[in-house]
């Protein structure tokens, strides 16, 4: 064993370090490469056709997902159900939220009772 203080634990020979200066992934990702929501987001665009009733229609894939997932729900099963009544509460509850009409507005009155609130409050804990 030797004594050097070059290398050794948490210090590996100074011609294996990284080089200030330069990337340890120097070719990179390749210009191009496409990222799983992107390929998702496009898979869920294409139109495929269905059949409803005696029509023929042209739907994206999204769609389609969405009315077997509905039309399994409305036969009975309880696990489309939960699935499809999530994604309402996730994308269309908050949406209602936000255009809902402001109906929580504060009056005179409420301000009256909130600083007789406040003062009884405050006497108490002094």
């Amino acid at each position: 064993m030797t004594d050097d203080p070059s290398f050794g634990y948490k210090r590996p020979p100074a011609r294996t370090r990284f080089v200030a200066g330069r990337s340890g992934n120097p070719k990179g990702r390749p210009k191009g490469t496409r990222n799983l929501e992107t390929d998702l987001r496009e898979e869920l665009a294409e139109q495929i056709p269905i059949r409803e009733g005696e029509r023929s229609l042209r739907v994206s894939k999204q769609r389609a997902l969405l009315k077997a997932l509905l039309a399994k729900a409305l036969k009975g099963d309880t696990r489309a159900a939960t699935i499809l009544l999530q994604h309402v509460a996730r994308v269309i509850a908050p949406e209602e939220a936000e255009t809902a009409p402001a109906g929580d507005e504060v009056t005179g009155d409420d301000l009256a009772i909130l600083e007789r609130f406040l003062a009884r409050r405050n006497a108490t804990r002094k």
